[in-house]
């Protein structure tokens, strides 16, 4: 990912997941998110859910192709801006990467230090990626 992807990745707050459910339709989902070196990381957290068997693990575990959109909206449409990446996901539930992964989303909310976060990690390696911003 290149410099100026990474320092609008920096001042999102949220982002949109998107994974392709078993009939091949996407699946999105609102996440919070952290940089983890050069990949993207999010992680399932203790905010109520309509089930423990999320759509985005299994969608991951049977199709690991993930994309993930930050976008910046504002009436001056001069500060528009979105980056998009493309990779392959993995799931993680134990190991340094998760330990990193954890503590990155620990260190930019700070909700988590009320809201339980432990797991799983969903890892998105970079491979490809694609931004716009309005002065392009």
């Amino acid at each position: 990912m290149d410099d100026r992807s990474a320092l609008l990745l920096e001042r999102a707050r949220v982002a949109t997941l998107g994974t392709i459910a078993a009939d091949g339709r996407p699946h999105l989902i609102p996440i919070v998110f952290a940089l983890d070196r050069e990949d993207l990381v999010t992680a399932v957290d203790g905010k109520p859910k309509r089930s423990s068997s999320l759509a985005r693990l299994k969608n991951l575990a049977r199709d690991p192709r993930a994309t993930f959109l930050a976008h910046h909206y504002e009436e001056d449409w001069n500060q528009l801006w979105w980056v998009r990446v493309d990779g392959p996901a993995s799931i993680e539930i134990e190991g340094a990467g998760f330990e990193r992964a954890l503590s990155a989303l620990r260190k930019r909310y700070p909700q988590y230090e009320t809201v339980p976060l432990g797991g799983p990690v969903i890892r998105v390696a970079v491979e490809h990626s694609s931004t716009w911003t309005a002065g392009d």
